[in-house]
């Protein structure tokens, strides 16, 4: 699987020794790396389709402080979609209202009927790039109906409810940023946590220091703005748990059998 890292805060932080320390990961995930930067309503995207380890690029970029109030990172471990540069993270589009959306993934879409519709229409050929499809539709469906711009809370709930439609039987670790909100789910078991700061919140698949990191609550969206919990979804349930490997499975029960002298 991928790794994601997320921050967001009331101001700038300095967050170069995060990010080092986040892609120096990358061996274990090798197939591509991204950043996104936000101003406004605009994104700044820098990805390439190769080993964060072995891009000169990212590290004469991380040489100077990284200065940011919310920002994106993303290692690549392809499961779904060819290592190339349309299939790296993060993926970007406007709903039809001009609003940016940025999302980045960790996980696998094993089967979700709504979302294979766009893999005609798709610039890659990722999974994850379907999910943020699929959410910038039923924005722009909403607002169709709506006849206005739909309201922070009322694009909470689209998000929600476009998750829990693709979650069941999937693996479904995300951050997505509108250029305003910034939302968080997970739905395996320590495969995201966050740590707390004074005027913010820090998410990484795994904790990135010594300090007191916890495991992001499973199945249930929560919504950061400015470094603070806006919005929190209810539990749905729809925690994902990988299948015993029939190696592991054999040895268990060779281990159980054993056991009772058989």
């Amino acid at each position: 699987m991928c790794e994601l890292f997320g921050f967001c805060a009331a101001k700038n932080h300095d967050l170069t020794k995060w990010l080092k320390e986040f892609y120096s990961h990358s061996p274990n995930h090798p197939d591509g790396w991204g950043l996104a930067t936000f101003y406004g309503n605009a994104v700044s995207v820098e990805k390439e389709p190769i080993c964060a380890n072995d891009s000169t690029y990212l590290m004469n970029r991380l040489s100077v402080p990284v200065e940011e109030s919310l920002l994106l990172a993303h290692i690549r471990k392809a499961s779904v979609g060819a290592l190339e540069f349309s299939n790296c993270h993060p993926f970007v589009k406007r709903d039809a209202g001009d609003r940016c959306w940025t999302l980045i993934h960790n996980g696998t879409i094993f089967q979700s009927e709504v979302l294979e519709k766009y893999t005609q229409v798709q610039r890659g050929s990722s999974d994850s790039e379907r999910i943020l499809l699929y959410i910038i539709e039923n924005i722009d469906s909403l607002e169709n109906r709506l006849g206005r711009a739909a309201t922070s809370k009322e694009r909470f709930d689209v998000v929600e409810s476009s998750i829990a439609e693709i979650a069941p039987g999937n693996k479904v670790n995300l951050m997505i940023y509108d250029s305003e909100q910034f939302y968080v789910h997970a739905n395996m078991a320590s495969s995201l946590h966050y740590l707390e700061l004074p005027d913010g919140i820090m998410l990484s698949t795994k904790p990135l220091s010594d300090e007191s990191w916890h495991e992001v609550p499973l199945s249930t969206v929560i919504v950061y703005r400015d470094g603070r919990e806006i919005f929190r979804g209810e539990d749905r349930h729809h925690v994902y748990t990988d299948p015993v490997p029939p190696e592991e499975m054999q040895s268990g029960l060779t281990a159980l059998f054993d056991g009772f002298g058989i």
